[in-house]
């Protein structure tokens, strides 16, 4: 029915006046849907599960909270809505595998915490008055190492040998998911006769470019006359649109700036207030608001740049399908900047302060140090709030304004109908108070988590808990809202989730780069592993080790450098430097990537099993071809 609606003309067929996804679109029709089977509501007298319709079932075996335990019923999933609705809810199978990564995640912080105590060099807890610290900005006065022995502790509970074993861990994890990911793909696609299927032959226009359109051409592959857009006329808007896209960047970067100086203003207010507590812990305190600063920002910059994007995706893309692959492309960039460019300026790029005589400045403000217990504490701060964060104000969000849709939907039959209403809607009436679907777009950008959990896991091995915690809600979030709220959509074909798999396997590639430098440049894991090989094996002297003094003339006071009292670095600092760039070439560029590549080479992206099927199948088709045409003959 949907396909002769879609194909049927109204108008003149060269100004493509056709189907009735383009009369919605100009308001002629105010909805168009296919209709749900019923209820999802059980009937009040006991019935046999023979007698339920398919919604019912869905929602009784599937859709509830108490079914939580329960496996995607895909098959059931895939007849009511779809092969590409159903592909969501099977890739939703990574929640599953996110329970190995959580125990061993909690393992590495449980493992922390037991030695925290006994790894944490003495010298800070002990040392007390010993060392007078350089002041960390002009008008602060200096302050004691021994102030900071709980920040160091708690420093090493995301900084210790564990998380590196737990990287590498992750690193393996996330490319072996993908790689059963392909098999689970293979094999649901044969399972419901997709593998062949390519959305692009089959695909018309979309109304918007069919009415935007300035010409006509043929297509070669069906001979139809179609709406088309001039090459120069769409390498101009692929242009414009890629001015804006790069403005919006800069604006993100504008926005990063600004929660660095209000870090910065919060931190010298606290240090000025007078009071040993905030003069304390006025780092944690600057970069715990900072950071709640800045998931506004994100969370208001990603509305505004989703509506841009669409608007300016809907101009030249003549199927759906290109469409979306070109939308979720620009979101999903813009996202990943607009998310992780916070994360990525803590771990790689603060710290940067030069040494006293010679300080670095951004705006007349000196640029910002790592706080008492190091760069990696801030990074595990400020992605506890930023993935938690989004997390619960997405699930809060989306739960009210799909209340709030319904409650719109409701007022609007109700007006249009008035008093002549019936005592019992119809199935269509009560369709029509439901919520639009709104497609998978937002529920697979959810994947931004993917990069929260591999990218930064190094420095929030809790990472994978908190993702796993969130998505069993999601699961029934998603069951409840598809099946009770949503109006039910159009079935669509699918043999994969599209380019939001090429998303990911870049996201496992980045992770391991981005681990490597991480565990680098900023842990302290690696100055007290060659310390330790070279000195002391406990660390005895580190902390006295790892302080310079300021160039003479200028104050008493030491700071937390590898320099001597010119300012220059040391010959330790060029061997730690060495090591670093070592530890990432040959451990995790070689060791790590190779293991990798094995582990794709190893699983084959088809079942064994499934490519003897698919062999067998072809063969008995031939031999029944063949056997027919002996037949005719």
């Amino acid at each position: 029915v949907y396909e002769i609606l879609a194909r049927t003309v109204y108008g003149k067929r060269k100004r493509t006046e056709v189907g009735v996804d383009r009369l919605v679109n100009e308001g002629a029709y105010s909805a168009a849907y296919p209709l749900h089977e019923g209820p999802f509501k059980l009937p009040g007298y006991e019935t046999h599960p023979e007698e339920l319709n398919q919604r019912q079932v869905l929602h009784y075996y599937w859709a509830r909270w108490c079914k939580w335990y329960k496996y995607q019923p895909l098959d059931h999933i895939r007849e009511y809505f779809g092969e590409k609705i159903a592909l969501y809810f099977a890739w939703l199978f990574y929640t599953a595998w996110l329970l190995p990564a959580a125990i061993v995640g909690t393992l590495v912080f449980v493992s922390g915490i037991m030695h925290m105590d006994t790894n944490t060099p003495e010298d800070i807890c002990t040392s007390g008055a010993k060392y007078p610290m350089c002041p960390l900005c002009k008008t602060c006065e200096a302050w004691n190492m021994s102030d900071i022995c709980t920040m160091a502790k708690l420093g090493y509970l995301f900084d210790h040998p564990g998380t590196v074993f737990f990287s590498v861990f992750m690193s393996f994890w996330a490319v072996t998911f993908l790689e059963f990911w392909k098999r689970k793909m293979a094999t649901l696609a044969h399972h419901w006769d997709c593998m062949d299927f390519h959305e692009e032959e089959q695909e018309r226009p979309r109304p918007e470019f069919a009415a935007t359109a300035p010409t006509v051409e043929e297509n070669p592959v069906t001979g139809v006359k179609e709406p088309y857009f001039p090459e120069k006329t769409r390498l101009s808007r692929m242009f414009t649109g890629s001015m804006i896209i790069i403005l919006m960047l800069c604006v993100v970067i504008i926005f990063l700036v600004t929660v660095v100086m209000c870090r910065g203003v919060i931190s010298v207010m606290m240090y000025q207030s007078g009071s040993p507590v905030l003069r304390t812990e006025a780092g944690t305190i600057a970069n715990i608001c900072s950071s709640i600063v800045n998931l506004g920002f994100i969370l208001f910059m990603g509305q505004i740049y989703t509506a841009l994007a669409e608007q300016l995706t809907k101009w030249m893309h003549r199927t759906q399908t290109q469409h979306d692959n070109a939308f979720t492309l620009k979101v999903f960039i813009f996202q990943f900047v607009n998310f992780y460019s916070s994360p990525f300026y803590v771990a790689f790029f603060k710290g940067f302060v030069g040494y006293p005589t010679n300080y670095g400045t951004l705006f007349g403000m000196r640029n910002e140090d790592c706080g008492p217990g190091g760069c990696l504490i801030e990074l595990a701060e400020q992605l506890f709030i930023i993935m938690v964060g989004k997390q619960l104000i997405n699930n809060i969000q989306e739960f009210i304004i799909r209340k709030v849709k319904a409650w719109r939907q409701k007022r609007t039959l109700a007006s249009v109908l008035g008093d002549n209403e019936p005592g019992e809607a119809r199935r269509w009436e009560e369709d029509y108070k439901l919520v639009p679907c709104g497609g998978l777009f937002e529920e697979y950008l959810e994947m931004l988590q993917f990069g929260f959990i591999t990218i930064f896991v190094a420095a929030f091995p809790l990472a994978p808990l908190f993702a796993l915690l969130n998505n069993w809600v999601e699961i029934r979030l998603d069951a409840h809202k598809f099946v009770c709220e949503y109006r039910r959509p159009v079935a669509e074909r699918a043999q994969n989730i599209g380019v939001w798999f090429n998303i990911l396997e870049a996201l496992s590639h980045l992770s391991v780069i981005a681990n490597a430098f991480l565990i680098a440049f900023t842990s302290d894991f690696l100055p007290r592993l060659l310390y330790q090989y070279k000195f002391s094996d406990d660390l005895n002297g580190y902390v006295n080790f790892t302080l310079a003094y300021a160039p003479l003339n200028y104050t008493d006071y030491p700071y937390k450098a590898f320099r001597d009292d010119n300012g220059a670095y040391t010959l330790f600092y060029w061997e730690l430097l060495a090591v670093r760039l070592g530890f990432i070439i040959a451990f995790e560029q070689h060791v790590v990537f190779f293991v990798l590549r094995a582990i794709d080479w190893i699983v084959p992206d088809v079942p064994e099993s499934l490519e003897l099927k698919i062999k067998r199948e072809r063969y008995l088709a031939k031999q029944a071809l063949a056997e027919n045409q002996e037949a005719l003959l």
